[in-house]
């Protein structure tokens, strides 16, 4: 249907959309935006996905197949968002797992038009880069990639693995994560959520997720779950930008988002499942 005949029908306002998420996608299992799109919309929020690759599964198991979207794609999908005036009423970007450093500087210019447009958009990015199970497991140019992309952000989300790469070296303690955070506070980026922070000073049942600002910090010890499924950090940084569009402060959005985590991952071990058990059928939060 051609603008023309929407006119005609009387059909003439942009479908108002709160979030763009911008991350992978699998035809099996919930990682990326086959996560976090679910998971938005059980706050209520309009959500466009936009994916970076699209695989079968994730690459831990024995078939994998699929891949990035062909850069004239992916960039076609960001442009042609702002061709419907998509962003009109679109309140976050939310940026997760990229399938190449192409993409990133795609997403740099692209964010640099959008946000003189839409200077209230706030930009949160999950800088996907690996874990202590697997190593780095994207192109290791992404983590130079993800610095050029963090002064676009207003909050970054690393896993503690992450936080590691992008500062460039150990971390042993909360302590030391503090001032680490902090180093990424630069351009617009107002706060570092640290998931899985400090592992290893963590005991058999707890662990801890560290929220930084310039000014403050908290540290939220929330139980461990024997559960290795994937997933977790994206569904950690929907639910974080959930609870944030629904009014909650950052601080108490992390410690909701951590529960919720810790929820679900209680769940899908206690189901057995391969791939986190998300609630089904998801309630709308949309009068929060």
């Amino acid at each position: 249907m051609n603008a023309a005949s929407n006119m005609r029908q009387g059909i003439t306002t942009t479908l108002p959309i709160d979030v763009v998420s911008i991350q992978s996608q699998v035809v099996y299992g919930h990682v990326g935006n086959s996560v976090a799109v679910p998971t938005l919309q059980s706050f209520g929020l309009r959500v466009a996905a936009i994916p970076s690759v699209i695989l079968s599964n994730t690459p831990h198991y024995p078939s994998l197949h699929g891949g990035a979207l062909p850069l004239e794609w992916f960039e076609g999908y960001l442009e042609d968002l702002v061709a419907r005036n998509a962003l009109a009423h679109a309140r976050t970007v939310l940026i997760g797992y990229l399938g190449n450093p192409e993409q990133a500087e795609a997403i740099i210019r692209w964010l640099d038009r959008v946000l003189a447009l839409h200077p209230a958009l706030r930009v949160h990015v999950d800088p996907v880069i690996g874990d202590f199970d697997h190593g780095v497991y994207v192109d290791p140019l992404m983590t130079p990639a993800w610095h050029r992309l963090q002064p676009r952000a207003h909050g970054l989300t690393p896993n503690h693995f992450e936080l590691e790469q992008l500062v460039g070296h150990t971390l042993s303690t909360v302590d030391d994560c503090i001032p680490a955070a902090r180093k990424l506070l630069t351009g617009a980026n107002e706060w570092v959520v640290v998931t899985s922070a400090a592992p290893r000073i963590w005991d058999e049942y707890t662990m801890h997720v560290l929220a930084v600002t310039r000014e403050q910090h908290h540290v939220f010890t929330h139980a461990r779950i024997a559960c290795e499924v994937k997933g977790g950090g994206d569904l950690f940084s929907a639910h974080l930008t959930g609870w944030m569009l629904a009014g909650k402060s950052l601080f108490e959005a992390v410690d909701q988002a951590s529960l919720d985590v810790v929820e679900i991952l209680e769940r899908t071990r206690r189901l057995g499942w391969e791939e986190l058990a998300l609630p089904f059928p998801i309630a709308s939060r949309r009068d929060l």
